[in-house]
């Protein structure tokens, strides 16, 4: 069954309907089985895959062997799967730099985006209408017939076998929106949804991911733990992922530059990471030094009458012990 998908009617800096559907295509799924395939993923990412439970998900990041993130990713189990679900781009490409190691332990690796339909539910009322399909949904992780729902707060990601998907959208009355929206919902909660084209740039912790419980400092060793450990300990991270919104006069993309206003003019900063845009009004997350001041004003590069303003994290960067 194809998806009926129309673009959202409202800014993406307002407030979200009571009820709103999105179809996740941007994300893929990367399907991790065999003997030894948890032993694997957990000896190559920063997240402790060992702890993972049943009714649980949790951030983590694959990174290179200078501690620089090949792609950040929620991990979940669906039946003797475990499942990283990340940017289908950055699967892509994230897939044969894991498969490379794989070939050494009985785990395989494949991406399973096409065998999965995903779908976003999120609003005042979204707790209910996931419920009235499904039951109770306490748990992060609730098995559904042919599937699993992720609860993130009070978001809701529903994850169908395609083949089955019929029968939960025929549920559906309202328009099932374009990712865009999605992307909104996440980048105001200050993810970290890494691109391929930001492959081996960026240190978990420029990222905010230990703001997100995707770092673990307890586990053993893995691929980059050094320098994210040395990251930790000794210091010397000099960036932190915001949250901007604001206006543009053009589509903004990843490629595209910020300036920082000072007080005789502008300066280049930072790297987009992801970005949500209607019309002129655009919300983004971007890595920029992290002594920028929340009070501070950017614009992008080139367009003299765009304006953006730093969101506050709906998290802590304070370490914890």
């Amino acid at each position: 069954m194809t998806l009926t998908v129309s673009q959202p009617q409202w800014s993406v800096t307002e407030e979200m309907p009571a009820l709103v559907f999105s179809h996740l295509s941007h994300l893929g799924l990367l399907s991790v089985t065999g003997e030894q395939g948890r032993s694997f993923i957990h000896g190559q990412v920063t997240t402790d895959i060992t702890s993972l439970s049943a009714e649980q998900w949790m951030w983590g990041a694959h990174c290179d062997p200078k501690g620089k993130m090949l792609a950040s990713f929620k991990a979940f189990s669906m039946g003797d799967a475990l499942m990283l679900m990340q940017p289908k781009d950055t699967l892509a490409v994230d897939l044969p730099q894991l498969a490379k190691y794989a070939v050494f332990s009985k785990a395989d690796l494949t991406d399973a985006s096409d065998e999965w339909t995903m779908l976003g539910v999120a609003g005042a009322e979204a707790k209910t209408w996931v419920e009235t399909q499904f039951g109770e949904i306490s748990a992060q992780l609730t098995e559904i017939p042919n599937g699993v729902v992720l609860k993130d707060g009070e978001r809701y990601i529903i994850i169908v076998a395609t083949q089955a998907s019929e029968t939960l959208l025929s549920e559906i009355t309202q328009p099932i929106y374009s990712h865009t929206l999605w992307q909104s919902l996440e980048i105001k909660a200050g993810y970290p949804n890494i691109a391929a084209s930001h492959q081996g740039q960026f240190v978990p912790q420029m990222c905010n991911l230990q703001a997100v419980n995707g770092i673990s400092f307890n586990k053993g060793c893995y691929m980059g733990q050094e320098t994210v450990a040395r990251m930790k300990y000794r210091g010397g991270n000099k960036r932190a992922l915001y949250i901007l919104t604001g206006t543009a006069s053009d589509p903004i993309t990843l490629e595209t530059k910020l300036e920082l206003a000072l007080e005789d003019g502008y300066k280049k900063t930072g790297t987009i990471i992801e970005v949500a845009q209607t019309g002129e009004h655009v919300v983004l997350t971007a890595v920029l030094p992290n002594d920028t001041q929340n009070d501070a004003a950017l614009r992008v590069e080139g367009d003299e009458a765009s304006s953006l303003t730093i969101r506050p994290l709906p998290y802590s960067l304070d370490e914890v012990e």
